[in-house]
């Protein structure tokens, strides 16, 4: 059954070839791409967890999986494959389990994340995903992360406006690195916009350093499944759609928009996989994560942007090992800052998926699944990109049928 599974092009590199191609772009990407991982995402765990009745402990653990679990894969993979696969978690499927937790146990949502990690794993197995992927146009794929990706380019302009004091700094050594090449190849472009902002919440005195007084191991709590239809109907396919059409289509745009060959079935059996495993300590399931891999592709030579997913995954299993302290830091940092460096780090990316989405064919249904992702209306707990993709795909076969025609 798994015989089909994609194998790698060339054999993994040893530890010598890892650090000759780490360079500080690399290195930078990937602290930047686990910066944003870290940060407001950790949030809307703690957000909903909170909202849910969970203790403490069972926060704690769900961090500790999502990080430390998650960056195994990512190093594993990215040492396998020569290619920066990024692997962390769902956040729409993380807000997805908000309401479910106010009428379920979690015991019942942990149970449906067994549910859909065994269906991951099935259509990994099978193949049936990377078939799937193949039939979905590109630019109407594009256009749907597109729209996912814009609230990046939002969210910058509104950290200027909210936060100028952070954000403005940030931008202007940003600017100067990128149009004076020589001076950006010593400090990378994205590293120098984080230096200036940590320079600047240092000098406004915006940060609790007791935040990190108190350092200590995280200790997962293991959790037994319980077996619920409610949670099976409410969650197993809205967060399968979620992780292999939204999250896991979001990822492997990006990476074939930078030129990578992502591994379709095989990563879809590590979400699998690492979904069954986050679920025995409370985590929400894996996905090839979009915005993250979006970062680690963002600048630097193809062939060793591994490395910056090796270093992504380095610092989540050190994070997962840390959260407590961690989480405590990341969260007392002022949200001008993580929006400002997430803003500056999609904006060459943004600018790649419109020119994809609407350069060529499809592009009429990528305009749709652009407008449709952008509205950012759930329908059935099922989130916004995911009917973009959809309404995009109908309105394309609809009005672009040649388009259809000449693919095939």
């Amino acid at each position: 059954m798994f015989s089909h599974l994609e194998r790698p092009h060339r054999p993994p590199p040893s530890l010598r070839e890892v650090l000759a191609d780490l360079g500080p772009r690399h290195a930078a990407n990937g602290f930047v791409g686990w910066v944003f991982s870290a940060t407001a995402p950790v949030a809307i765990i703690l957000s909903v967890g909170s909202g849910g009745g969970l203790s403490e402990a069972e926060l704690a653990s769900w961090i500790f999986g999502v990080f430390c679990i998650n960056g195994l894969i990512s190093l594993l993979f990215c040492w396998l494959y020569r290619e920066p696969l990024g692997f962390a978690w769902t956040i729409p499927g993380t807000v997805l389990v908000g309401p479910a937790l106010t009428h379920l146990r979690f015991e019942e949502v942990v149970g449906a994340y067994v549910a859909t990690g065994a269906l991951m794993l099935l259509l990994g197995a099978t193949g049936w995903v990377k078939r799937a992927m193949q039939a979905v146009p590109m630019p109407i794929v594009m256009g749907m992360v597109a729209g996912v990706f814009l609230r990046f380019g939002v969210d910058l302009v509104r950290a200027l406006h909210a936060d100028a004091a952070i954000a403005a700094p940030m931008v202007l050594v940003w600017l100067t690195l990128s149009a004076l090449p020589a001076l950006g190849r010593r400090v990378p472009p994205l590293i120098g916009a984080l230096l200036t902002g940590a320079l600047a919440i240092a000098l406004l005195g915006r940060l609790d350093g007791s935040s990190l007084s108190a350092i200590e191991w995280a200790r997962p709590v293991v959790q037994a499944p319980a077996w619920s239809v409610a949670a099976m109907l409410e969650l197993v396919v809205p967060l399968s759609i979620t992780v292999l059409v939204v999250q896991n289509g979001q990822g492997f745009a990006v990476l074939k928009a930078a030129r990578h060959d992502p591994p379709i079935d095989a990563i879809t059996v590590a979400c699998g996989i690492g979904t069954l495993a986050s679920a025995s300590v409370g985590s929400v399931c894996t996905c090839l994560t979009g915005p993250t891999n979006a970062i680690l592709t963002s600048s630097g030579e193809r062939e060793r942007q591994y490395t910056a997913g090796i270093c992504f995954g380095l610092l989540g299993v050190l994070f997962g090992l840390l959260s407590p302290a961690f989480t405590r830091l990341m969260l007392n940092t002022p949200k001008a800052f993580i929006m400002a460096l997430a803003g500056l780090a999609m904006l060459r990316v943004l600018q790649t998926a419109f020119i994809t989405a609407f350069k060529d064919r499809f592009s009429f249904g990528a305009l749709v699944a652009f407008l449709v992702t952008v509205a950012d209306l759930a329908i059935w707990n099922i989130g916004s990109a995911f009917w973009g993709l959809a309404t995009g795909l109908l309105v394309s076969w609809l009005q672009e049928r040649k388009d259809f025609a000449d693919t095939a």
